[in-house]
């Protein structure tokens, strides 16, 4: 294969990731929506989008691989592959959790919420703009940008904590809201790992730009 046409290559799987990335930033959106304003339609759209995920995840691994088995990758090439791997699967994970919140929607369908959700919406727009932030930086391969941005985990984490324990006072206090609860809690657990999955690709675009593996935000 010509150098060129391995470049041109890199760059086709450079696009289809995000486009993945795309996928997944809008069905998080439509998740939550669907939650708040108990909207099934949307939320068995999210369900049924899933596929296009899955199979964009699928596409990608293919052709990393063929890249590995037709070229023998210098290191620079080679951690730009693994990359596009590794993210693929972290943005995969993301749309399963938005299924979930999906599906969580389904299943509080007939139920009056026991108090108005404000915080999860809240949480969930921070996941949505540090998603759409570190796509962003994956396209300018800006390892700087994506150190600042992975500190934004910080603050999803206080959300899910301040969920966590406004739920757990509501299920003490109404033992009525259980069930509804429990589910409301999986949903900020959902969006809490969204974040994480989040500053992993951080991680990935400072490995890409520098060559070495760190741990951010802990």
């Amino acid at each position: 294969m010509l150098r060129s046409q391995f470049e041109e290559q890199l760059r086709e799987l450079h696009q289809q990731l995000l486009t993945m990335g795309i996928m997944v930033e809008e069905a998080v959106h439509k998740s939550v929506k669907s939650l708040v304003h108990k909207d099934i339609r949307l939320a068995e759209a999210v369900i049924s989008g899933d596929k296009m995920i899955n199979d964009a995840e699928i596409t990608i691994e293919k052709a990393c691989f063929s890249l590995i088995a037709l070229q023998q990758p210098v290191s620079s090439d080679l951690r730009r592959i693994a990359m596009t791997l590794k993210v693929a699967t972290d943005l995969e994970r993301m749309g399963d959790h938005a299924v979930s919140i999906a599906k969580a929607t389904i299943q509080l369908k007939d139920e009056i919420y026991a108090k108005p959700l404000v915080d999860i919406p809240l949480m969930a727009g921070l996941v949505q703009k540090m998603l759409r932030d570190t796509l962003d930086a994956y396209i300018e391969m800006n390892k700087e940008e994506a150190i600042v941005i992975s500190k934004r985990d910080d603050e999803i984490d206080a959300y899910f904590k301040q969920i966590f324990l406004d739920l757990i006072e509501l299920m003490k206090s109404d033992k009525a809201s259980i069930s509804q609860s429990s589910h409301l809690l999986l949903v900020a657990q959902y969006l809490e790992r969204i974040g994480d999955y989040t500053t992993n690709i951080c991680e990935w675009i400072v490995y890409m730009a520098s060559g070495k593996m760190i741990e951010l935000n802990n």
